[in-house]
């Protein structure tokens, strides 16, 4: 799986040696790939495919390269390169490519999941039609029959009411919010049991973007807009300051300890010990955002987002203005976030780096990866950090880098404080939708126009490049676009439309902590995993992976019909 066979044949009586480079990899140094020795030997090896490679062919004696190619190598594929001078004559060499064996599609087993997935969610879309439509036409032979009097032909049927709806109170709570939390949370769910091998379902080696990287930021989000709501509820209810800041201290130390102890730890590791325990972490980070943005809510966010007049409401600086205190506060936080990144001296490192060290950039800066922010994480933490970045396979790197750091976590405060603001929104234009939807593509196209500017439409030439593990504030703003559009088009389909109720991502968006924790902790124990009987399949991986994340699913569902909800 995501390899590849490739012989060199070597015609000339000199050795030779293959080097290869990943073009994924910022600037990296070429790498020994294999040594040919002369007069027809031949040398194979295996190979990448998930990333385009660029080889070159130098010779030992001479210290010249004799050819040079990039191509992007298809799994399971077995191919040759002859290594020839063209004649007694010419000396120029030519590599010449030969394909022993064809590839096999690596994206079949993923093309069949798209099928299967879009059959059944047609098929729980038309079932509820069919049953409308079937209600329907009783109800109207209902009508039919009592009119002519004959009741008794008539089947009961509830009479329609057309005052009845408008009787009901009216849905609060926003279905299209828990159903983009479910959505997130199932996409994570389905990237932590592998992704079925895919690498776009793994987080980028550093800059970038993939599936993977696009959740948490989702999570901070929402959890700004719901800070903005819940507060909203519990101001209405009389509830006072000093029992908001007692709720939301709670809260934050219990996903703290729930990072601590459950997820950063593991019973093989033996007993739970200072020493090696990671301190950061998702819940962590989650529960120290949450934290900042309830503390800005509670002392800066008291004022009444609902007007009294409608004209009012629709005034361009509503959501805006009264807050400004919330906005210099985050203004000074990314500066700060600025000032540490690009000013901060970093011991043998230039100042502003945010590269990934290792083989990258020519090789200059081996021990620098993520420059002040992996600086400041190694000089809080020392080893208690993370040990795997995503950098450490493609450039070689050997230091540890935590995603979840310090500097990263300030701009975790910056995107919930977008996602308070989607909160705001709907507060105040949710009686004008057309206002509502307007501020939420506006907020969009800014945001979408400050990464592009940032990153220069590239992944490594930006200002600022998209960096999830930096969490730099290009990739804060990019992924703040993504979720205004999204959540903005869930809105308008679930909440305003009507035309879906947001299943099945809705029941584990109400039971997220439950879903996640345990996702966690019992993931990797059937029936949720198995030992895989063919390990370098996508088949089975895949398989597994959707297997466990509708489990998830499923648990989630009977939780929402038990009506039982975790909360914290």
């Amino acid at each position: 799986m995501d390899q590849a066979l490739l012989t060199f044949h070597n015609t000339f009586p000199e050795r030779v040696d293959v080097f290869y480079a990943s073009d994924y990899c910022y600037k990296c140094l070429f790498q020994p790939l294999v040594r040919v020795e002369g007069n027809y030997s031949n040398v194979s090896t295996v190979i990448s495919t998930k990333f385009t490679l660029s080889l070159q062919v130098n010779s030992q004696t001479r210290n010249v390269t004799l050819c040079r190619w990039s191509q992007l190598y298809e799994e399971g594929g077995q191919y040759s390169v002859w290594i020839k001078q063209l004649s007694a004559s010419n000396t120029s060499t030519t590599c010449r490519h030969l394909v022993d064996e064809n590839p096999r599609n690596a994206y079949i087993p993923l093309l069949v999941a798209v099928l299967v997935l879009s059959s059944i969610a047609l098929l729980f879309v038309l079932i509820p039609y069919v049953n409308r439509k079937y209600n329907a036409t009783k109800l109207i032979k209902n009508a039919c029959c009592q009119s002519l009097q004959h009741t008794e032909d008539c089947e009961v049927t509830p009479t329609c009411d057309p005052d009845a709806e408008d009787a009901k109170p009216k849905q609060t709570r926003l279905r299209s919010l828990d159903t983009f939390r479910g959505f997130s949370l199932m996409v994570m769910v389905f990237v932590n049991y592998g992704g079925g091998g895919y690498w776009f379902f793994e987080h980028a080696p550093w800059n970038g973007l993939t599936v993977a990287d696009l959740v948490m930021p989702w999570f901070v989000f929402i959890i700004g807009t719901s800070v903005v709501l819940a507060f909203r509820s519990m101001q209405r209810k009389g509830v006072r300051r000093v029992q908001l800041v007692r709720k939301l201290a709670w809260r934050t130390a219990v996903l703290m300890l729930l990072g601590f102890c459950f997820l950063n730890y593991s019973p093989k590791d033996g007993p739970l010990s200072w020493s090696w325990l990671r301190v950061p972490g998702v819940l962590q980070r989650l529960g120290f955002t949450y934290l900042v943005l309830s503390l800005m809510q509670t002392v800066w966010g008291q004022h009444q987002l609902t007007p009294p007049r409608a004209s009012r409401c629709r005034s361009a600086v509503q959501d805006l203005v009264p807050y400004w205190p919330e906005w210099v506060f985050i203004v000074l936080l990314e500066t700060l976030w600025l000032c540490l990144t690009f000013l901060m001296p970093v011991p043998n490192c230039p100042t502003g780096y945010l590269g990934a060290g290792g083989i990258g950039d020519d090789g200059l800066h081996p021990n620098c990866t993520g420059g002040a922010a992996g600086h400041i994480d190694r000089w809080m933490f020392g080893d208690n950090m993370y040990r795997y970045p995503t950098c450490r396979e493609l450039y070689r790197t050997t230091q540890p880098f935590d995603p979840e750091g310090i500097l990263g976590t300030i701009n975790s405060v910056v995107m919930g404080f977008i996602g308070m603001q989607a909160g705001k929104i709907i507060i105040c234009y949710r009686r004008d939708n057309v206002q509502l939807l307007s501020r939420f593509l506006a907020w969009a196209v800014v945001l979408g126009a400050s990464a592009a500017i940032l990153s220069k439409c590239t992944r490594d030439g930006g200002f600022i490049p998209v960096n999830k593990n930096l969490w730099s504030l290009s990739y804060v703003t990019c992924m703040g676009c993504f979720s205004f559009l999204l959540l903005g088009s869930m809105y308008v389909v679930i909440d305003l439309k009507g035309w879906w109720g947001g299943q099945p991502f809705i029941y584990p968006g109400m039971n997220s902590i439950l879903v996640y924790v345990g996702h966690s902790l019992l993931g990797f124990y059937f029936p949720f995993s198995w030992e895989m009987r063919y390990q370098e399949s996508h088949w089975e991986r895949l398989f597994q992976g959707l297997w466990a994340t509708s489990l998830w699913v499923f648990v989630a569902f009977l939780l929402y019909r038990k009506r039982f909800f975790l909360k914290i």
